[in-house]
């Protein structure tokens, strides 16, 4: 079976433009890929174009700097952590502690367990615990007694 030249040079020609149409395709989705990264990462527009502009102009050195040096996190990664260290400050805050020894204690006890440092005090008139710097009940509206009482509550009361 003898070989002819002119198939074997039009192959050859067909693999080199696949080839071509490969890395052409390659490199525009490089360019893509590159700019939507850097445009889920910041803000600044004008970076997602320089980025695109880079790996377009070096294409795989381009790509490996702009790996380098792209931010961590996409914006919405950042904006999941900032939300789960509010969680977790706002967790903290809520925890009830006792001033005198610092151990966590319960909204409903009276005296802390550990060093009997009072917590709350119950209303004269309704009964319900109420903290120990407030003047009046926020439950039944009546004066503690002893504590002298804004003129609006007691007009209203």
């Amino acid at each position: 079976m003898p070989l002819n030249l002119n198939t074997l040079a039009d192959a050859v020609t067909l693999a080199a433009a696949f080839l071509g149409a490969f890395l052409a395709a390659l490199w525009l989705s490089l360019i893509i890929w590159t700019y939507r990264d850097m445009r889920a990462r910041s803000r600044d527009g004008f970076a997602a174009v320089l980025a695109a502009a880079v790996v377009g102009v070096l294409t795989l050195p381009g790509l490996i700097i702009y790996l380098i040096l792209r931010p961590p996190r996409t914006l919405d990664e950042a904006y999941e952590q900032s939300l789960e260290e509010e969680a977790l400050l706002q967790e903290i805050e809520e925890k009830r502690v006792c001033p005198g020894c610092g151990r966590q204690v319960d909204e409903a006890w009276i005296i802390c367990p550990s060093c009997l440092t009072k917590l709350k005090k119950p209303c004269n008139y309704c009964g319900k615990l109420m903290d120990l710097p407030w003047n009046v009940c926020p439950y039944c509206a009546k004066p503690v007694e002893g504590k002298p009482v804004p003129e609006e509550v007691s007009a209203s009361g």
